[in-house]
């Protein structure tokens, strides 16, 4: 993580004391240093000080190709400021409290919910960690592959804490990332490489050194980066955007992807010879709807987790409140049953958390949608949507199967039977009635 702040500021101050008490970030004292910082060897998120130049340094990743998150902080700050800050492009603004400790503490928590791993631990899992484990050792490139939230990430970093390599693991979004932008970010630049390079951009797969490149929706790159990618792995060696040096690719390769790549390759969107050097060790992280009994070990790890953080008491979970999460069918994997403990955890007022205190992002219960198993006649089970109108179930239904579907319109329309014109006529119904549609594929 990096973190910009001014020498002597009440926000540089508490990251000190942060990373003082062990907390792995990188400091830079204004815009200017940190751009350098970010060319030499690049950083997962930014924290930025709402008091320094946020919609300049915003402007200045723009122009030169980078792809990272930042978060603008501040203590007590103008609203102007926060406000200006996120219409630049900041991924959002998080209020410190005026305490140092408490906002050094708030750092710390950042960096540690980076690092942990906990994925689960029923035995369909525990399968997929085993072959994590034996593949670790070896430097040959891993497919990680799983639906959307499903903790392919986190497999992954795990990979790399069992491979025992002392460079870190560096991360690269993919998916929704302009194919320039992209290989910059992978393979860096030379300057002049293009309008706005004005210095030596070192890429992430340099960066990584001898650690792990973890590309996440590999499946997502352009034709053309596919190409450079695939060279790379085979010579062992790039070159950098506008460069004409050869740079030593070391680092261990991971890749994950929640679409069929084999289909893509079919389709001619993905390079069969790619998949093939990808796949050496293919890893599929289960669902979380066939982590059986783990789903409540989970839980309860987080809500732990979060208790700890956010300094809440860790309330149990009721038996009603288990039942609920056993019997929901989790599009969103494990992340969803996280970021819906959070909530629990935020807004729960009892002494332990009950099944009405499960709720989703809008904010509707948790037992709204369950999973369909099919009874013995071939009929589907439907006591969990009595008392519900057909036009909420088949809403309900069609962007349940587009979240599975990772987006994709065909995909769902062929699953439900439907044409994909009606497919797009039924998500403008729910956009412009304002409800959240997933993005195509």
């Amino acid at each position: 993580m990096l973190l910009i702040g001014a020498p002597g500021s009440e926000f540089r101050r508490a990251a000190e004391l942060a990373q003082g008490a062990g907390a792995e970030v990188t400091m830079a004292d204004a815009p200017a240093p940190a751009l350098e910082t970010l060319r030499e060897q690049g950083a997962d998120l930014v924290m930025i000080d709402v008091l320094e130049d946020v919609v300049g340094f915003l402007g200045d990743l723009r122009t030169e190709r980078f792809v990272v998150p930042v978060l603008a902080c501040g203590i007590s700050a103008p609203a102007e400021r926060a406000v200006a800050a996120i219409r630049a492009g900041a991924r959002d603004y998080v209020p410190l409290p005026p305490q140092r400790e408490l906002i050094a503490a708030a750092i710390a928590s950042v960096v540690e919910r980076q690092s942990q791993v906990r994925i689960g631990g029923h035995p369909v899992l525990e399968r997929a960690m085993a072959l994590a484990g034996a593949v670790a050792p070896s430097g040959s490139p891993v497919l990680v592959s799983g639906g959307k939230g499903s903790g392919k990430e986190t497999m992954a970093r795990e990979i790399h804490r069992l491979s025992g390599r002392a460079d870190p693991i560096v991360s690269v979004e993919c998916a929704g990332v302009a194919a320039d932008v992209l290989e910059s970010e992978l393979f860096g630049h030379e300057a002049g490489a293009f309008p706005g390079a004005a210095a030596r951009r070192v890429g992430r797969l340099e960066g990584a050194r001898t650690g792990t490149i973890f590309l996440r929706e590999v499946g997502a790159l352009a034709p053309a980066t596919q190409a450079r990618l695939l060279a790379a792995l085979i010579e062992k060696r790039f070159r950098r955007l506008g460069g004409e040096e050869d740079v030593p690719f070391e680092a261990r390769l991971i890749a994950s992807t929640s679409m069929d790549l084999e289909l893509a390759v079919e389709a001619g969107s993905f390079r069969e010879d790619l998949l093939v050097r990808l796949s050496l060790a293919r890893i599929g992280v289960p669902p979380l709807t066939e982590h059986g009994d783990d789903i409540a070990g989970l839980a309860e790890h987080f809500m732990e987790e979060f208790a700890q953080a956010d300094g809440l008491p860790a309330r149990p979970l009721s038996p009603q409140a288990i039942a609920v999460l056993r019997a929901y069918g989790w599009p969103g994997n494990i992340r969803e049953l996280r970021e819906c403990i959070h909530r629990a955890a935020l807004l729960a007022r009892g002494q332990r958390i009950e099944a009405e205190d499960l709720t989703r992002a809008d904010g509707s219960p948790l037992e709204a949608i369950v999973s369909l198993p099919s009874v013995a006649d071939g009929r589907i089970e439907v006591n969990g949507l009595i008392g519900r109108t057909v036009e909420e179930v088949e809403r309900e239904l069609i962007l349940g199967t587009l979240e599975r579907c990772q987006g994709n319109r065909t995909s769902a329309s062929n699953i439900l039977g439907i044409s994909v014109r009606t497919m797009r006529n039924k998500l403008r119904t729910f956009i412009e009635g304002g409800i959240a549609v997933p993005p195509a594929a």
